[in-house]
């Protein structure tokens, strides 16, 4: 066993000072890695070191893994955390690094490499005995072949990319009509976010909850789970709220999802921590998903619900260290809530708002919690993924982390871009959320919660006056308002 010294955090924003707040816990120095872009990010001041990789866009700096590893090794770093997105589920990155002497915080590259693709993944669970959605075992190849495979399941059915996840080249079919087309468009899409154009077919689930399991193993034959999730709420096929325990496992079924979730871990010789995802139907059946192996970005949840770091988890077991409890020693104590805030206009289909973001002021409190990617103004890119912040509450009950939740919303100051949050707060005080009838069409089943309401004069002339005291608002060294924000100004 070795003792890790310095870590490289190939990532950015919330996340990257996430897993260096750890590091710096444990006595661990971290190196930041940034984009041209970046430059003034607070990730890159909250390093120990920081090493510019390259241009704004990912694919010549984030995603670029000889810049990667050339700030590695020029760093001494001696581990690489690849936090979630960007190169943490890429087998190629983690196999590199293990070839460079860089221990790789995260699970072995061949069960990355199985589990990232879905048609393998399929198989394996299968002989695991893991529950999976009715589906073709390999890529369908012409439209003649997924027209067969959809009419012998039944419409609906659901066309996914073989290589990746994330809803990229997900499209529902609900119609031979719809077929030909969205088969191509599928193949076309995950062409370009996976370079495989490979898809299969499952068959649809009708209004599921999507119910996640949090694993965590090591080297020594150590396995536990960390209970479940409650993803539904979604748009785009992407999470926005997130919540642990969920309101609908009893447990009978949470002993046999987790059961589930652990011999899938097992089945693909996993190490470290990672998420088994399920859809569970109304009759609460449940089918495997994926597998994310990775830090999951709603990881805060478990966190609050079970006392763990599951950062200094992943480090301890790249590390070569035993986990130091079973399964006995874990239990749930309370609820937790995450909210993502997303630069995001949620009355325009959730279209981004990149902008400057020039008033930032996180809620605080009893059993708050914000993960954000700023500490003070700053520009949200058109470069990467709009999130501003994570922000979780626990609760001894679900309704106080609700009410709590309610409470930091109202209390989260952010001018100069539209955000989630009003939506994320309606959501909280609509009465369908808060008796827990969830799946993941709920979004798109309740649209009255992504329009705003009406807002008094009184609150939109303080509104006005706070935006307009705003552009007075100091802005760090080096960051320039962007056009719409100049633009904003002359108005």
């Amino acid at each position: 066993m070795r003792q890790l010294r310095k870590v490289l955090v190939a990532n950015r924003g919330e996340i990257a000072l996430r897993i260096m707040r750890t590091c710096k816990e444990l006595g661990i120095r971290s190196v930041a890695v940034f984009s041209e872009a970046d430059r003034q990010s607070a990730h890159v001041r909250y390093a120990d070191e920081a090493c510019c990789i390259g241009p704004a866009p990912s694919k010549d700096s984030y995603l670029a893994i000889e810049r990667v590893l050339h700030a590695a090794e020029t760093s001494g770093a001696d581990a690489v955390h690849p936090g979630y997105g960007f190169l943490s589920e890429n087998a190629s990155f983690a196999e590199r690094c293990a070839a460079a002497g860089l221990v790789f915080i995260g699970p072995p590259a061949s069960a990355i490499a199985v589990m990232g693709d879905k048609t393998h993944a399929r198989k394996l669970m299968q002989k695991a005995g893991v529950p999976v959605v009715p589906g073709t075992p390999l890529a369908v190849e012409t439209v003649e072949e997924a027209m067969w495979t959809a009419e012998s399941m039944g419409y609906p059915v659901i066309i996914k990319a073989a290589a990746g996840g994330g809803g990229k080249g997900m499209r529902l079919i609900e119609s031979p009509e719809q077929l030909a087309q969205s088969i191509s468009l599928s193949q076309s899409e995950a062409r370009s976010s996976f370079g495989d154009s490979r898809v299969f077919i499952e068959k649809y689930v009708v209004r599921p909850r999507h119910i996640e399991v949090q694993v965590l193993l090591d080297s020594h034959g150590g396995a536990v789970h960390l209970f479940e999730r409650e993803c539904s709420v979604q748009r785009r096929h992407q999470k926005v709220i997130e919540e642990a325990p969920s309101c609908a496992v009893a447990p009978v079924l949470r002993d046999r999802i987790t059961g589930a979730a652990l011999r899938a871990a097992r089945a693909c010789g996993y190490e470290g921590a990672g998420t088994v995802e399920f859809l569970v139907d109304q009759d609460q059946e449940f089918y495997f998903m994926e597998m994310n192996t990775r830090l999951q970005v709603e990881h805060p949840v478990t966190e609050w619900i079970t006392g763990l770091d599951l950062v200094a988890e992943q480090i301890r077991v790249a590390d070569g260290e035993r986990l130091p409890f079973t399964q006995s020693d874990l239990a749930m104590h309370g609820h937790s809530i995450e909210c993502r805030i997303y630069a995001e206009d949620p009355a325009s289909g959730f279209l981004p708002d990149a902008g400057m973001l020039i008033r930032h002021a996180p809620p605080t409190g009893i059993g708050v919690r914000v993960d954000a990617s700023f500490d003070e103004p700053g520009e949200v890119s058109i470069y990467y993924d709009p999130m501003i912040a994570k922000v979780s509450t626990w609760g001894r009950t679900r309704e106080e982390a609700i009410r709590r939740m309610a409470r930091a919303l109202k209390d989260y100051a952010i001018a100069g871009v539209k955000t989630t949050i009003p939506f994320c707060l309606r959501l909280m005080e609509s009465e369908v959320f808060r008796r827990g009838d969830l799946s993941t069409h709920f979004v798109t089943d309740h649209p009255a919660l992504s329009v705003p309401r009406p807002v008094p004069y009184g609150q939109a002339r303080a509104a006005a006056i706070a935006a307009a005291l705003g552009q007075r608002v100091r802005l760090p060294a080096g960051v320039q308002p962007s056009g719409q924000w100049q633009q904003r100004r002359r108005r």
